[in-house]
C-alpha cells in the first residue's frame, strides 16, 4: 500500500457556509452552558444588591437663583441709562459662580481645604454607610469629623507647600492629641495648645476634643485641589433658555453639610454681586469728586471777575431783552457741560460706535447750534451788556454746574448704601430625602446585566478558540469514516473524577478500574461499543490479519477504555478476544481486567519470558491479557523486534481477533511501528478535546508509515442544543 493510496480516500471537503454565522449553534452553546450564564448573573445580582445595601448614601442638596436684567449705563444718570438695557448672560453668571473668586472664599470661610476622616481601608470602609448623627457642620474657623464616638474641631492646620496633600493621622497618645506623618512623629501637646514640630512649619490647632479610639486621617489640601474637588460636586445650570434662573446642586454623603456648602456659595455669589454692583457706583463718585474742585475754583473766579466789573462800570443792570438771552444760554451751558461729564463717563466703557455714545454726540451738536444763534444775537447788543451778559453767564453756568454735580454725588452715596445687586435668592439649600446615589434598583439591573453579558461573552470567546471535534462530519469531512460516536457515559464519569482524586492524593494508583461493560451493561455507552462490533465484523472481513490496533492523536482520549470495553463486548459473543497493552510507556490496560503486570509485553519482546507466560486470563470467559510488562528503556526498538511479528502471527491463528492499544502517535512512534503489522486499524478521538488539526496531522503521520486508517471513534459525545448533529440513542 502506498503513501498515495493511502491519502486520496481522505480528501477534505469545503464548505460555503462555513464562514458564516450559525445563529442556533451559538443559541446552543448559551443553552448548554444555561447554569454558568444563570450562576454569573446571580452572582452579579447578589452583589449589586450588596452594593446598594452597604454603599455610603449620597444625598443631593439644591438652590434656586435668579439673575435680574441690569442697567449698562452709568450710575446716577437715569435719562441716559433709559437708551439701553443689558441682558444678564447667565453663561458668564455660572462661571463667576464656578470660578476661585466665589469657590475660594466658600473653601476659606469653611475650611474645607481641611480633610478629616476616620482611617479605613479604602474600599470596605468607603462602603460603611455613616449614621445620620455623625455629621460635623463646618462652621466659620473650623472644620472637623463626629461620630457616635468621636468628636474633633480644628481651628487651624498649617503646612508646607510639599506637605499639602499628604495624609497626617491623628490619634491619642498618654491622654494628649498626638499627630504622625507616616511613621514619624510631628508632636504631641495638651488639649488646647497648639500642637507643633521641631523646626515650627507644621502647626495644628485643636477646639474640641473627644477621641473614640479610631485615628483620623488629617489632609491639607491645596486650594486649587479643594476647589476643583468642590467644583466636581457642584452643578450649575440655567433653567429654560433666557430665563435668568439658575439651578444649583451639590452632592455629598452628609445632609446638613452639603446644605451648608450650598447656601454658602449662594451667600458669597450674591455677595460678590453687591460689590460689583457698588463698585461701579463707587467709579462714578470718584469721577465727581475729581470734578467738584475745578467747578468750585472756576465759580468762585468767575464772581469776583463780575464784581469786579460792576465795581468798575458802576452797577450796569440788563434790560429784560438780555436777561431773557442770559437765562437761554446759561441754560445751554449748563446742558453741555452735563453732556461733556457723561461723554467723559461713557467713553470709559464704549466705543464712539455705541448707540449711546452716538446719542451724547448728537444732543451736544444741536446744543453747540443753538448756542451760535445765541452768540450771534448778543453781539447786537452795546458792548457794556455784553460783557455784563458774559460774565453773569460764566457764574450762573458754573454756580448750576456745581450744584448738579452735589445733588449727582448725594443721589450716588445713596444708590451706594442701596446696592442690592442684580441676584437674589429665590430657593435657599434644601437636601433631598432620598439618596441620589446609588440608585439600588438601577445598581441590582446593572451588576445582573453585566453578569450576564460577560458570561456570555466568555461562552462565545471560549467557544471561538475551542476547536475541538464536535459531530462525526468534522471527521468525515477529513475523508475518514465514524465507525461508532460512543456517548459520554455518566457511570464512568464517576468513576474518572474518582480516579483523578486518588492520583492527587497519590502519586500511583494501583487499584483495579470497573470495566463499563460488566458493571453497567445497560449504559449507552456499551450500546455504542456493541454497534461498532457489528460494523468491525464487515470491516474486517477483508483484512490481511484479525489483529485491530487502537490508537489516538493524544493521551486522555480513552483509547484504552475503548479497547477494553470492546474487548469484553467482544468476548461476550462466543469471540476469543485476546488484548496486548503496547503502551510500554505508561500502560495500565492491566486494571481494567484487575490482573497483574510484573510480566507482560515487553519482557517477551526482550527474550526474558515465553509467549504462553505473559499470556494471562481473565474474569471474563473468551478474554485473554497480555499486559505491557516492566517499562524498558527502548519501547519503539522492541517493537521492530521479530519476536513481535512472531507474536502477531502466532496470536491471529490461535484468537478470532487481536486488540492492540497503542500509545498516542503524535507523543511516540510505536504506534506506526504497530500499525504495519496489523490488519485493521482505528483511531479514538474525544469530544470537544481533539481539533480538526490534529486529526488531519495524525492521518498524516501515519499514511507516512503506511498505515491505513479503516475509520475513527468519537469518543465521550454529549448532547448539547450547540450540536446539531447531536447522537440518537434511547435507552430500550
Amino acid at each position: 500500500m502506498t503513501e498515495n493510496a493511502s491519502t486520496s480516500n481522505r480528501q477534505p471537503q469545503s464548505s460555503g457556509m462555513a464562514d458564516e454565522i450559525d445563529l442556533q449553534k451559538l443559541w446552543g452553546l448559551l443553552v448548554d452552558h444555561r447554569l454558568l450564564i444563570i450562576g454569573t448573573t446571580l452572582i452579579a445580582l447578589f452583589l449589586g444588591v450588596a452594593y446598594g445595601l452597604l454603599a455610603t448614601p449620597i444625598y443631593k442638596a439644591d438652590a434656586l437663583l435668579q439673575v435680574e436684567d441690569k442697567q449698562g449705563g452709568v450710575p446716577g444718570f437715569s435719562e441716559l441709562n433709559e437708551l439701553f438695557t443689558e441682558e444678564s448672560s447667565a453663561d458668564a453668571e455660572i462661571q463667576i459662580i464656578r470660578s476661585r473668586m466665589v469657590l475660594g472664599d466658600v473653601i476659606d470661610q469653611l475650611h474645607l481645604d481641611i480633610r478629616v476622616q476616620p482611617d479605613r481601608l479604602p474600599l470596605i470602609g468607603g462602603l460603611r454607610a455613616p449614621d445620620p448623627a455623625p455629621e460635623f457642620v463646618p462652621k466659620p474657623l473650623f472644620a472637623g469629623y463626629r461620630d457616635s464616638e468621636t468628636f474633633v474641631t480644628i481651628k487651624n492646620f498649617r503646612v508646607p507647600d510639599t506637605l499639602k496633600g499628604e495624609a497626617f493621622t491623628l490619634l491619642e497618645e498618654n491622654s494628649q492629641p498626638t499627630l504622625y506623618l507616616e511613621d514619624q512623629k510631628v508632636g504631641s501637646a495638651p488639649v488646647g495648645d497648639s500642637i507643633k514640630s521641631e523646626d515650627g512649619r507644621i502647626q495644628l490647632e485643636l477646639g474640641e476634643w473627644e477621641y473614640g479610639g479610631e485615628p483620623l486621617n488629617l489632609v491639607k489640601q491645596t486650594r486649587a485641589g479643594a476647589v476643583n474637588q468642590l467644583r466636581g460636586r457642584l452643578s450649575v445650570s440655567e433653567q429654560g433658555k433666557s430665563t435668568g434662573i439658575i439651578a444649583m446642586s451639590i452632592t455629598g454623603p452628609h445632609k446638613t453639610r452639603i446644605r451648608t456648602v450650598l447656601d454658602s456659595i449662594s451667600e458669597n455669589y450674591l455677595l460678590q454681586n453687591i460689590k460689583r454692583m457698588s463698585a461701579e457706583a463707587q467709579n462714578s463718585l470718584n469721577f465727581l469728586d475729581e470734578q467738584l474742585p475745578e467747578i468750585k475754583e472756576k465759580l468762585t473766579s468767575a464772581e469776583e471777575k463780575l464784581n469786579a466789573y460792576r465795581l468798575k462800570s458802576e452797577s450796569v443792570d440788563l434790560s429784560l431783552e438780555t436777561e431773557s438771552v442770559l437765562g437761554r444760554l446759561v441754560a445751554i451751558e449748563a446742558k453741555i457741560n452735563e453732556l461733556k461729564i457723561k461723554e467723559s463717563e461713557v467713553s470709559a466703557r464704549f466705543t464712539q460706535e455705541h448707540p449711546a455714545y452716538r446719542t451724547l454726540i448728537q444732543q451736544r451738536g444741536s446744543l453747540m447750534q443753538e448756542k451760535e444763534e445765541l452768540n450771534k444775537q448778543i453781539k447786537t447788543l452795546p458792548e457794556t451788556q455784553q460783557e455784563v451778559l458774559r460774565l453773569m453767564r460764566d457764574v450762573e453756568v458754573n454756580q448750576e454746574i456745581y450744584v448738579g454735580l452735589l445733588n449727582k454725588v448725594q443721589e450716588l452715596r445713596i444708590m451706594k448704601a442701596g446696592t442690592v445687586g442684580s441676584v437674589r435668592i429665590i430657593d435657599r439649600a434644601l437636601v433631598q430625602t432620598e439618596p441620589v446615589k446609588p440608585k439600588k434598583p438601577l445598581v441590582a439591573i446593572l451588576a445582573a446585566m453585566l453578569g450576564a453579558m460577560s458570561s456570555v461573552a466568555y461562552v462565545l470567546v471560549r467557544a471561538a478558540f475551542n476547536r475541538g471535534i464536535e459531530s462525526p462530519e468534522q471527521l468525515e469531512e477529513q475523508g475518514i469514516s465514524v465507525y461508532a460516536s460512543i456517548p459520554l457515559s455518566q457511570h464512568q464519569l464517576k468513576v474518572d473524577r474518582l480516579e483523578a482524586l486518588k492520583r492527587r492524593r497519590q502519586k500511583k494508583s494501583k487499584e483495579p478500574i470497573p470495566l463499563l461493560a460488566l458493571s453497567d451493561p445497560n449504559d449507552l455507552a456499551i450500546e455504542a461499543l456493541r454497534s461498532l462490533r457489528t460494523s468491525l465484523h464487515f470491516a474486517m472481513m477483508e483484512a490481511s490479519n484479525k489483529v485491530l490496533m487502537v490508537s489516538g492523536p493524544s493521551p486522555g482520549v480513552g483509547k484504552s477504555f475503548v479497547t477494553a470495553n470492546l474487548a469484553a463486548v467482544l468476548a461476550q459473543t462466543g469471540q476469543k478476544v485476546v488484548v496486548i497493552d503496547a503502551d510500554m510507556r505508561k500502560g495500565h490496560m492491566h486494571r481494567f481486567f484487575d490482573n497483574r503486570n510484573d510480566e507482560g509485553l515487553s519482557d517477551y519482546l526482550s527474550g526474558q519470558k515465553e509467549q504462553e507466560t505473559v499470556i494471562q486470563t481473565t474474569k471474563m470467559e473468551n478474554l485473554a491479557f497480555i499486559p505491557r510488562g516492566q517499562v524498558p528503556p527502548n519501547p519503539s526498538e522492541l517493537l521492530m523486534h521479530n519476536r513481535f511479528k512472531s507474536l502477531m502471527k502466532s496470536l491471529s491463528g490461535q484468537y478470532d481477533i487481536v486488540l492492540v492499544d497503542t500509545p498516542p502517535i503524535l507523543a511516540v512512534t510505536d504506534a506506526a511501528i504497530v500499525g504495519q503489522l496489523a490488519g485493521s486499524s482505528l483511531i479514538v478521538t474525544r469530544f470537544g478535546v481533539n481539533s480538526v488539526k490534529e486529526i488531519d496531522i495524525t492521518l498524516t503521520r501515519f499514511a507516512q508509515n503506511n498505515v491505513e486508517i479503516k475509520g475513527a471513534i468519537l469518543n465521550c459525545m454529549e448532547r448539547r442544543a450547540s450540536n446539531e448533529y447531536g447522537y440518537y440513542q434511547y435507552k430500550y
